[in-house]
């Protein structure tokens, strides 16, 4: 058979993801020290992983409601409530996914009809473009510069917007920058949208993970904004639960009827499991989650520290737990500078570019790592930059 006639052309055009290139070959290798992959190296609290057991001894394990079980759906309205000052309806506002992967692709989905248009500020997490492209969107990038911090400006989205313009996507804090949006950033987005029929999707895994005095802030807590806003959380980052993959959608109730549906009849369910443990992660573990969140605060200084005295300028991060170095005085691009680092020194890293055009001349190292693995890896960084041609 002629595959090449039969396959969807959208699949066939989409590129595969950036980031598992350089992991596939590291994993052919010995000794190789990898500061890739966005995944806490911290266990599921105890407390989460001891309900999600219990859920499986007492017999828990057939289908939930499509939209979640109602006490999780009421533990995310409470929990929303009461760490960003949101209000939703567990009842028809907020929706149960697998990861905030599933969410952010049905709320695309649910929203995208062929020939609108999405914004895209970038260097950004991998999956929207792809997603945006399998709805028949047109994808718009908008790159944003560390001069900037690398946060969107309401002159850049002002001269990106169409008639066209369906959707802006707001990924903050921002995967792999490190970039966050605080209230003012965003009450200058929120005036440019008001008034317009463009709806926000606002990507929050990371909601956690902001540091310094300032708490996070939801553009769907800017006035005006939370009738328009989709919120995309999960449990992965903040509570260590990658492999439980959990996520939620939190949104007017037009669009998460809509939203539910597809997610009826593509996924009936998030896992029932997961669902208990999350049930005990919003209730009884706010103190791990900050506790990690000091763990990680460490890390990013030691990493921002560090990479400047190596030379190679770093915009100090103030979330997620991504840092953004400038590699351009090595006269590499992102791709050679992460290739012969990889074969020279068996360190893996992420070239830039994987997260759009204008994350060219920058690398993502994750420090989602312990300390001892993160010095020795910087041993090795510079070591690699020692031994380049001057």
């Amino acid at each position: 058979m002629d595959y090449d006639k039969l396959l969807s052309q959208r699949a066939v055009a989409i590129k595969p993801s950036g980031i598992r290139k350089f992991f596939d070959i590291a994993a052919q290798m010995e000794d190789v020290i990898s500061l890739g992959v966005g995944e806490p190296d911290f266990k599921t609290p105890w407390s989460i992983r001891h309900a999600g057991a219990e859920s499986l001894e007492k017999g828990r394990t057939w289908y939930t409601a499509n939209a979640g079980l109602m006490p999780l759906r009421q533990e995310i309205a409470n929990y929303l409530q009461r760490r960003f000052s949101l209000e939703y309806d567990p009842q028809k506002e907020i929706l149960v996914t697998v990861g905030g992967s599933e969410g952010i692709d049905i709320c695309i989905r649910a929203l995208i009809d062929p020939g609108d248009e999405i914004l895209l500020p970038e260097p950004c997490f991998v999956a929207y473009a792809p997603m945006g492209a399998l709805a028949d969107a047109k994808v718009i990038p908008i790159p944003t510069r560390a001069e900037d911090g690398f946060r969107l400006t309401a002159g850049q989205l002002r001269a990106a917007i169409t008639p066209k313009t369906k959707l802006l996507v707001l990924p903050f804090p921002n995967n792999p920058t490190g970039a966050v949006m605080r209230r003012e950033h965003l009450e200058e987005i929120a005036q440019v949208l008001r008034g317009t029929d463009i709806l926000v999707l606002s990507d929050e895994i990371y909601a956690e993970l902001t540091f310094g005095q300032k708490r996070h802030v939801s553009i769907a807590e800017i006035d005006g904004m939370k009738e328009r806003t989709v919120v995309i959380n999960g449990f992965s980052k903040a509570y260590a639960m990658t492999g439980w993959r959990l996520g939620y959608a939190a949104g007017p109730a037009p669009i998460i009827a809509q939203m539910t549906k597809i997610h009826q009849f593509a996924i009936m369910c998030a896992p029932t499991t997961s669902q208990y443990a999350a049930v005990e992660a919003l209730k009884n573990c706010d103190d791990e989650i900050e506790s990690m969140a000091v763990q990680y605060d460490m890390r990013r200084r030691l990493l921002v520290d560090s990479l400047n005295q190596m030379g190679l300028s770093c915009f100090s991060p103030e979330g997620a737990f991504y840092v953004f170095p400038s590699i351009r005085s090595t006269g590499l691009t992102s791709a050679q500078f992460c290739e012969q680092l990889l074969y020279s020194q068996r360190v893996a890293v992420v070239p830039g570019d994987a997260f759009g055009a204008s994350g060219e001349g920058f690398v993502r190292i994750s420090y989602s790592y312990s300390v001892d693995h993160l010095l020795e890896a910087l041993r090795r960084i510079q070591t690699f930059l020692d031994q380049l041609p001057k």
